[in-house]
């Protein structure tokens, strides 16, 4: 045995196929799941294999450290924090094994995650039914940790219900592969002089007695309630013909396994059974209810019919998706300004079958007199409700300052009978400890998501956050209900298994757990054994908040380490690029956590926290998570949280570099506007020596550019020199007059774009007007020279503000110079009253034509009859704040034109951040994700088309293929 521990690491690091970090970064990261704890560890291991997790086991009994295992991460009870070693299995543990379709069944590695798996089975009409909030991330090794279930659950059961087969290491790093096996069978188990034959033995010996399955029966939940997730589950090992001589049903060890928290054993491989895929055609009635006691009286009611879903969503959910842009277009269903919504879903084999059921289930619902409003819905708009929902568990982050949704209670499940009276108690209870709870439940399950709202960063708050855990316990052994349906005890209930279950239960529990794990390796410290729920909570008690000066105004979030912390940890940042969205590229690509939006933001809040430097943004660990940090602005939109880790890195590049100043690089990008200015007096020189093979080569050394990556030519002429001749062109008696945002980007670069533009909105009888304003200081942002940017800001909101109004709108055609003034240019400005209303005039050419197009003022005669295909690739800050739905509306104006939108995220160039030689194979690596291979599948005739001028590059860089601006598009359709 080594003695010191940091050496011991060394060592297993070296052994290791996978690697093992014990920097502070790591540590960092991994300190926290999407609970309310944070527990530094000793290390985190990346296992490549089963050798290496064999290596951990040993390691760990050998320096009685333990062993967190750890998919996503995404854990709300605490179960993927502590101060062992946490074992990422999500990296390497990836495989789809095997896949049986005829006995319905696969095998899979812990780290396979659910949305994918079930991508892969759809070809087949299989699906795997559990069905998270989480799923587009969520892996199955955790799913089995949690016993998972989702809004599911009511047709097809929970994740123990679907086990087939654990292969599993044990504590003495040693092979277990649990299944079904007779009552025989467990009688030679017994009999092996092992560990394995251990765990039989004492299996056996807590369940064979008559009293014992008594005790278990009378003091664990009512069976009916199948999602049932409090301590181990004995109560499921009980009907089999071990222990009831009538039972015809096998033993299955899988049974406890499922909701153990990966304390018992470390699964190596999954055996699930599958279930065909849901009818194909459903309908879902939303039920609106003027109170939540009302709503859930109706739950019984509704259950009577066949439901593929019943899940509740109340006002505080609701109002929550108000403030975030991406879950507005999912909220056109909303009627009034109901308390709750109970979203009921019933399927067919037709629609027509559908549509009956539905008017069947609005009859009873109707009858109750419980609602007010029945909206129907079909097709995609199913999912645009189910997404609204789903994203409400994120939303709650929302909530701005150090009150926050508080997970604790919110995982607690009753017999549907018991429901309304349950509510009724809770709602009193509540009201004691003066809280107006958030209710987000799986009501056709009978478990409800209620979360006191809290700041725990208050001491009188903490011991509220245990006066209020104790009573509900209390409540809900009352009604022999769950404390936990689907989220895990961990650390946040813990304490409560005794209480719920009982002393002698618990007892029982201690004894099974040391006879798996009698080293208390696997994950120590939840389900059994635990410690205070008040313990290990993310902040201190009545600390001294850090007091953080920023040149960006923060105050929206109360400060930027408050528009850190709003991360809540739900991982939505580290779905892959087949669940859509953009969010996050970098991530993607490597999948390490430190690349994702959560742990950039944890790792800013941990910094801002703890730093004892004078600027609190010098450290190399926020420089390491940043580096990679396209800002794509994803995940301003796509976290449900908004975490705009652009606005953070923009800031942090700003405070770096005022200790570490910056290099020659870095500032080319960020003046690259200036040095275009005297380039552009001699264009032809200018790109002969970008074309040339010395002068490109020496140019891209010192400027450190990928030698792989094009230079882009400046025009022969810039934007702002056609326009003296262009402006004589402006109609006389125009619709409109507007001002086009002649950008650094397109008045250098893409001035035929400019061009295409203003001929294209005079032909349409708009005025164009073209003013001398600074440049948009998108370079300035992205490189953090935010004083220079501040500058341009101001300078252009003293230029523009008395210009621009509803009748004279400000447009722009590079989607990332023009946004700015819709989203940085509110933190850098002076005045930010008059930057507001700048903000609401200003808009993207796209969105201006989509509006004219609108209002019939541009109609599809001024365009051409020609047929024509067209791919439409979308700039990511577009996406973020704005839309691509615009692009596409005002494509699908020309009669025969058809546009289609690639479903990609971001391209990779980002900027400067693809030209850059240490980026460069990254950002091929995103481009190659999804928007690469679409273009080379787009036949020859096919227009590919992108509004940014990076993007632009990179499909000519990646792909070998021209793609254009809409406006040029439209400009060469008019007729």
């Amino acid at each position: 045995m080594i003695s010191n521990l940091s050496d011991a690491l060394k060592t297993l690091a070296k052994s290791l196929e996978g690697d093992l970090v014990y920097d502070d970064l790591h540590k960092h990261l991994y300190a926290t799941d999407a609970s309310v704890y944070r527990r530094l560890p000793v290390a985190v291991a990346f296992p490549e294999n089963e050798q290496d997790l064999k290596k951990l086991i040993l390691f760990a009994g050998v320096h009685q450290i333990g062993l967190i295992p750890r998919t996503a991460g995404t854990s709300l009870a605490g179960q993927c924090v502590g101060d062992g070693i946490v074992v990422d299995v999500s990296k390497h543990f990836t495989k789809i094994i095997s896949f049986d379709k005829v006995n319905k069944t696969v095998t899979v590695q812990p780290g396979v995650i659910r949305d994918e798996l079930n991508r892969y089975l759809e070809p087949h009409g299989l699906f795997f039914g559990p069905n998270t909030s989480t799923s587009n991330r969520c892996m199955i090794g955790g799913m089995v940790g949690n016993n998972s279930s989702g809004t599911t659950s009511i047709q097809y059961g929970v994740t123990r219900d679907k086990l087939v087969q654990l292969k599993t290491l044990l504590s003495d790093g040693n092979e277990a592969v649990f299944n079904e096996i007779t009552a025989e069978e467990f009688s030679q188990k017994r009999k092996l002089k092992n560990r394995e034959g251990d765990l039989y033995r004492s299996i056996f010996e807590e369940l064979n007695t008559s009293e014992s399955r008594k005790e278990i029966r009378e003091n664990y939940p009512k069976p009916e309630i199948h999602r049932r997730n409090t301590g181990y589950a004995l109560d499921a090992l009980l009907d089999n013909s071990v222990f009831e001589e009538t039972s015809t049903q096998h033993f299955n060890m899988c049974k406890l396994l499922a909701g153990s928290e990966g304390t018992l054993a470390f699964t190596t491989e999954i055996t699930l059974k599958l279930d065909e895929l849901p009818p194909a055609n459903g309908v879902m009635i939303a039920a609106h209810f003027e109170s939540i006691e009302a709503c859930l009286e109706a739950v019984v009611p509704a259950m009577k019919h066949k439901l593929y879903a019943c899940e509740m969503m109340d006002k505080v959910i609701l109002d929550c998706t108000l403030n975030n842009r991406e879950q507005q277009k999912n909220r056109f269903f909303i009627a009034g300004d109901p308390k709750a919504i109970l979203m009921l879903e019933v399927r067919a084999e037709t629609i027509d079958q559908a549509r009956k059921a539905a008017v069947e289930l609005i009859a009873t619902v109707e009858a109750s007199g419980l609602s007010y409003a029945y909206p129907t819905l079909e097709g995609s708009e199913i999912s645009q409700a189910l997404e609204l929902r789903k994203a409400g568990l994120g939303l709650l982050g929302n909530i701005v300052g150090d009150r926050k949704a508080v997970a604790c209670i919110e995982d607690t499940a009753v017999a549907l009978e018991d429901l309304a009276p349950y509510i009724k108690e809770f709602s009193v209870l509540m009201a004691k400890f003066r809280q107006d709870a958030v209710y987000y439940a799986h009501a056709g399950a009978g478990e409800l998501h209620l979360r006191p709202i809290l700041n725990l960063k208050r001491a009188d708050d903490v011991i509220l956050f245990r006066q209020i855990t104790t009573a509900v316990a209390q409540l809900v052994k009352k009604y022999k209900g769950s404390m936990s349906g689907e989220h895990g005890d961990g650390l946040v209930r813990g304490e409560f298994v005794a209480l719920m279950l009982g002393s002698a239960n618990y007892e029982r529990l201690k004894r099974i757990k040391n006879s798996f794990d009698p080293q208390n390796i696997f994950n120590p410290g939840k389900l059994v054994n635990a410690g205070p729920m008040d313990a290990h909570l993310r902040y201190t008690p009545d600390r001294d908040e850090p007091e953080i000066e920023t040149l960006m105004d923060f105050s929206d979030t109360q400060g930027i380490l408050r528009a850190a912390e709003q991360c809540n940890g739900s991982g939505d940042c580290r779905k892959m690029p087949e669940a859509g969205g953009t969010m996050c590229p970098s991530y993607r690509a490597t999948r390490d956590e430190k690349d994702s939006t959560r742990g950039r933001a944890n790792t800013l809040r941990e910094i801002l926290t703890n730093s004892e430097r004078r600027n609190s943004f010098n450290h190399k660990e926020l420089k390491n998570v940043f580096d990679l940090c396209l800002s794509c602005k994803a995940c301003a939109i796509e976290c449900p949280s908004n975490v705009d880790v652009a606005a953070l890195k923009a800031e942090f590049e700003y405070q770096y570099k005022k200790e570490n100043g910056s290099s020659l690089r870095t500032r080319a990008f960020a003046f690259n506007a200036y040095l275009n200015k005297f380039a552009a007096v001699l264009p032809c020189i200018t790109n002969g020596l970008y074309k040339a093979k010395l002068s490109g080569k020496f140019i891209r050394k010192t400027l450190e550019v990928a030698p792989e990556r094009s230079l882009p030519p400046l025009a022969k002429k810039t934007l702002r020199k056609r326009f003296k001749k262009l402006r004589a062109f402006n109609p006389k008696n125009p619709i409109k007059t507007v001002y086009l945002f002649a950008d650094e980007f397109t008045n250098y670069l893409d001035a035929q774009i400019g061009e295409d533009a203003v001929v294209l909105l005079q032909r349409l009888n708009y005025e164009v007007r073209i003013v001398t304003h600074a440049e948009s200081g998108r370079s300035f942002i992205s490189k953090g020279f935010l004083k220079y940017a501040r500058k341009a800001a101001h300078k252009n909101i003293q230029t523009f503000k008395d210009l621009i109004d509803e009748e004279h709108p400000l447009i722009g055609i590079e989607p990332s110079a023009i946004l700015g003034f819709r989203d940085e240019y509110i933190r850098l400005a002076k005045d930010v009253e008059e930057a507001k209303k700048l903000a609401k005039n200003t808009f993207t050419i796209d969105e201006f034509l989509n509006a004219e197009i609108k209002a019939e003022r541009i109609k599809a005669s001024s365009f051409t009859t020609e047929a024509k295909k067209l791919k439409i690739h979308g700039h990511c800050h577009q996406k973020a704040l704005s839309g691509i739905e615009h692009t596409f509306n005002i494509l699908n104006l020309p009669a025969n034109f058809k546009p289609t939108i690639i479903p990609s995220g971001c391209c990779g160039m980002a900027g400067s951040f693809g030209y850059e030689k240490e980026h460069y194979d990254l950002s091929m690596q995103i481009g190659e994700q999804t928007l690469f291979p679409a273009v080379r599948k787009a036949t020859g005739d096919t227009l590919i088309v992108a509004p940014g001028t990076s993007c632009r590059h990179q499909i000519k860089d990646g792909t070998q293929r021209e793609a254009v601006h809409p406006v040029t598009v439209l400009r060469n359709a008019l007729v």
